[in-house]
C-alpha cells in the first residue's frame, strides 16, 4: 500500500468511493493529471489508493456527474477545464446579470412552489405577521445548461399571489415582479455562509455527497423600502465564487 492510499480511511464511516472522489478532485489542478489534463488509468488509481477498480470507477462516475471530468472512450478521462464563474452581488442583484459575460445562456426554471404560513424568520424578513400566507418558489439557476444555483424564495401572498404562475412562464423573478407592479427593486441585505449541501442540493446541482455549497441569504426591497423577496440561494462552491460589490 502506497503513502497515497493512507488518505483512505476504511473505518471512517465515509464511503471509500466518496473519499477517492474527494482526493481526485483535490488533485485535478496538481500533479495527479498530466499536461493534457488526463487522469491516470483506473488500474493506476486503484493501486495508488489501495482499492479495487470498481471503487475507482464509482468515484470517476461521480466526478463526471458533477461536470469535473469527462471520459472519452479509447482516450481516457480528462479534466473539464472550465473557469469558475463569478456571481456578483450588488445593489441590484439579478441572476442573469450576475453572470453576464461568463455564460452565453443564463436562466432559471421552476422546480416547485406552494402557499404556506410564514415562519417567524420569514415573517421578520418580509415585515409581515407570523403565520401570514406566503408563496414559496423553488428554482434552479442554469449557465450554459449547467446548474449553478438552487434558490428558495418567499413572497407575501397578499401582494404577489400570482407570482408562481408568472415565474413559470417568464423564468425570471424580475419579470414576474414587474408584471405584479414592482418595476425596480434593490438588495436590502445579504448574508453568506458555506455549508454541506443537502440531499436536494446534491441532486439538483449534480454534486457528490459531502460537497460544499455557498448559501446567500438575502432580502430584496422595492423602491419604497418594502421587502418583496426573502431568499436562500445555494451555489455550487466548485463552480461559482460570490463577489460582493460596494453599494
Amino acid at each position: 500500500m502506497t503513502a497515497q492510499s493512507d488518505q483512505i480511511e476504511r473505518q471512517s464511516g465515509i464511503a471509500m468511493w466518496r473519499q477517492i472522489a474527494d482526493a481526485i478532485r483535490a488533485g485535478l489542478s496538481g500533479p495527479l493529471v498530466d499536461a493534457d489534463g488526463k487522469l491516470p488509468p483506473e488500474k493506476a488509481l486503484a493501486e495508488r489508493f489501495g482499492v479495487n477498480r470498481h471503487t475507482v470507477r464509482a468515484a470517476i462516475k461521480a466526478l463526471a456527474h458533477e461536470g469535473a471530468v469527462q471520459s472519452h472512450q479509447g482516450r481516457g478521462t480528462f479534466v473539464r477545464r472550465k473557469p469558475r464563474l463569478t456571481y456578483r452581488i450588488g445593489q441590484r442583484t439579478r441572476f442573469s446579470e450576475g453572470l453576464e459575460g461568463q455564460a452565453a445562456n443564463r436562466g432559471a426554471e421552476l422546480l416547485d412552489h406552494g402557499r404556506e404560513p410564514a415562519t417567524a424568520d420569514i415573517a421578520r424578513a418580509l415585515d409581515i405577521a407570523t403565520g401570514a400566507p406566503v408563496i414559496r418558489l423553488e428554482s434552479l439557476g442554469l449557465a450554459d445548461g449547467m446548474p449553478v444555483s438552487r434558490a428558495t424564495s418567499w413572497f407575501d401572498a397578499g401582494r404577489f399571489g400570482a407570482i408562481a404562475d408568472i415565474f413559470a412562464r417568464s423564468r425570471s423573478v424580475t419579470r414576474a415582479l414587474a408584471q405584479l407592479g414592482v418595476t425596480d427593486y434593490v438588495r436590502a441585505w445579504t448574508r453568506i455562509e458555506a455549508r454541506h449541501g443537502t440531499a436536494d442540493d446534491l441532486d439538483h446541482l449534480r454534486l457528490s455527497p459531502g460537497a460544499i455549497v455557498l448559501v446567500a441569504e438575502a432580502v430584496n426591497a422595492d423602491m419604497d423600502g418594502r421587502p418583496v423577496q426573502y431568499s436562500l440561494s445555494r451555489f455550487a462552491a466548485d463552480r461559482v465564487s460570490l463577489q460582493v460589490d460596494g453599494g
